[in-house]
């Protein structure tokens, strides 16, 4: 065979190499966890951020971690000032529960030492139920998360704070200044009358600090 034709007989076995490797396109999504800056603080396999306090039965299941007894939390072992969060949660529709921001102890979680971004479609008061940041700002009309997977978004950002259930925006830009910074925690709490019912569970916890 020539010199030619063993370079032309290279050049196509290299260029049908090429075709068969599939290629990225524009358009195909990008996972959140790629995304310049996000965090996983829960992969669905270990607690390892995480410390439990209170008697709440947490335990890994399918990817998430649960709990459907109990009056606890699971705290961030870092603590955050300026933030994004993004986590997926479900809960049944008596559930009592929520996400702590800037918890200032990470022994004692109370709405006094935390701003709670609420999960309780049957609150008493739902003007603070689901969506809401419990004291600092209400929610009107209240969100239904019961019986389906959920995407909060949290932004604290100094004073301001923003929360985004499934797209829609149930609180705008909320002012409070006296916890700057603290840790996270995911709650499962007592219902009324601290009844000991419902389920709660968490996945794919990111944050961008």
């Amino acid at each position: 065979m020539t010199q030619k034709l063993l370079t032309l007989a290279t050049v196509l076995g290299a260029l049908a190499v090429v075709a068969l490797v599939p290629r990225a396109h524009a358009d195909d999504p990008v996972p959140p966890a790629a995304q310049s800056g996000w965090v996983s603080l829960f992969d669905g396999e270990t607690l390892a951020n995480w410390t439990p306090i209170g008697d709440a039965n947490w335990r890994l299941e399918n990817g998430g971690v649960v709990a459907d007894s109990g009056n606890g939390f699971l705290v961030s072992k870092e603590a955050y000032g300026d933030f994004q969060l993004r986590a997926e949660f479900w809960v049944d529709s008596e559930t009592n529960s929520g996400i702590f921001i800037r918890c200032t102890d990470p022994d004692k979680v109370t709405g006094q030492t935390a701003y709670e971004v609420n999960i309780w479609d049957t609150r008493p008061d739902p003007s603070y139920g689901t969506g809401a940041i419990v004291n600092v700002a209400k929610v009107d009309p209240m969100p239904k998360a019961g019986g389906q997977w959920n995407v909060y978004e949290i932004t604290a950002k100094g004073s301001q704070f923003t929360v985004v259930l499934n797209g829609q925006t149930t609180v705008n830009a909320a002012e409070d200044s006296k916890l700057p910074r603290g840790h996270i925690a995911l709650q499962h709490g007592l219902g009324v009358n601290n009844s000991d019912k419902g389920v709660v569970k968490f996945r794919k916890v990111q944050i961008k600090y």
